[in-house]
């Protein structure tokens, strides 16, 4: 399910755990990316409440509870649609 039209990144206060930062140096991934990942990813719904925000590059993985978006973790986009 996409919910780039449905979902408003505005509402939510974005929490970037620090796991996701590790992983990141681990994958070689800069910060910038999860950032505009966040900001401009296609985002998709999985779970109950859980979303992927996705890039041409890079995956980021979140979960939604209440007025929180928290980054769980992040990698390497497979397929590159």
């Amino acid at each position: 399910m996409i919910l780039s039209d449905i979902v408003d990144r505005t509402k939510y206060d974005i929490e970037i755990k620090h796991h996701v930062f590790v992983r990141a140096m681990q994958r070689k991934i800069h910060p910038d990316f999860i950032e505009n990942t966040i900001k401009n990813g296609k985002i998709e719904r999985f779970g109950k409440n859980y979303v992927k925000f996705i890039s041409k590059s890079i995956i980021c993985v979140g979960e939604l509870s209440g007025l929180k978006l928290k980054i769980i973790t992040i990698e390497w986009r497979k397929d590159k649609k």
